[in-house]
């Protein structure tokens, strides 16, 4: 019995230092797990599924939103025949595609092979002038200069401060004389609304973290300093565990502006969105368009 009561002790503290683990708060952006979520094959479909869907914000905007927001691009910043464009995070190429059939040269770039695969099928039908690049877009080395770079559905909050000065950079150096940049992020005000909060389940999120049966654990950590927040998805599979960070930073306008001009640009027009709704101070998300010094 002595033995068991021990035996059962440790397995007791293994749990407790597990939990620990799994609600352990990280300091802002020291875990970057991008591609646990983009790459891992069965992960990566799902948010396929998510981008396809036209009915729901999850991984892309409505398809309605994108198409207001494509007329308003194409018209605001005289694409056509001739412009090059750059998509950075293309996803599936809903933008991408969008933007091809003004006649622009379009590149996309992204890390999910599922996505890019899917946007190349979707090209090669059409015939459209786009070209999918399979890789990390912190990493993009290219000789092209781009008229016009886009980076849309806020995937510059999911970067840290470090990673969006290489972006910046990356932007500034790819940019054709005269060149535009147009990216949205989210606000203050949708800051002020997260709340921290602890859940658990089995398959949660029904299935989306794995094909295999496991418990999830999300941990929402608000950083109010920062403002900066984590949901943390713990999945705790059969002799496995795996923990993704999902990275925001919120901004103000004056936050952004500020990192752009740390990188050599300068923001040029606030709107609401990447729709080109005028700009609200007390809205959720903001856009601008931005160039060179």
């Amino acid at each position: 019995m002595k033995i068991a009561a021990k035996g059962l002790g440790k397995k007791r503290s293994d749990l407790f230092q597990t939990l620990e683990q799994i609600h352990h708060r990280p300091k802002p952006f020291e875990m970057y797990t991008a591609a646990d979520l983009w790459t891992d094959e069965h992960r990566s479909k799902q948010m396929l599924t998510f981008h396809l869907d036209p009915r729901i914000d999850i991984s892309s905007r409505k398809a309605e939103f994108i198409d207001r927001s494509v007329d308003w691009i194409a018209d605001h910043f005289s694409l056509g025949q001739g412009t090059a464009v750059a998509d950075f995070g293309c996803g599936p190429g809903l933008y991408a595609s969008r933007l091809a059939r003004t006649g622009s040269k379009v590149t996309g770039i992204d890390f999910s092979k599922n996505s890019i695969e899917y946007a190349r099928l979707t090209a090669a039908k059409e015939n459209l002038s786009v070209n999918y690049v399979h890789q990390d877009y912190l990493e993009l080395e290219a000789e092209d200069r781009f008229n016009l770079i886009v980076m849309i559905m806020c995937d510059f909050c999911a970067l840290s401060p470090s990673q969006r000065k290489t972006m910046l950079g990356t932007f500034r150096s790819l940019l054709a004389p005269g060149g535009a940049i147009l990216l949205d992020v989210y606000g203050l005000c949708a800051f002020e609304k997260r709340e921290e909060s602890s859940l658990c389940g089995p398959n949660l999120m029904d299935g989306f973290w794995s094909s295999n049966d496991y418990y999830g654990f999300l941990n929402t950590f608000k950083y109010g300093d920062a403002k900066v927040v984590l949901d943390k998805y713990t999945i705790v599979e059969k002799g496995k565990t795996t923990t993704v960070y999902n990275w925001l930073q919120y901004f103000s306008p004056e936050t952004l502006e500020r990192e752009f001009q740390d990188a050599g640009l300068e923001i040029q027009e606030w709107y609401a969105d990447v729709a080109g709704n005028p700009f609200d101070p007390s809205g959720p998300e903001f856009a601008v368009v931005a160039g060179k010094k």
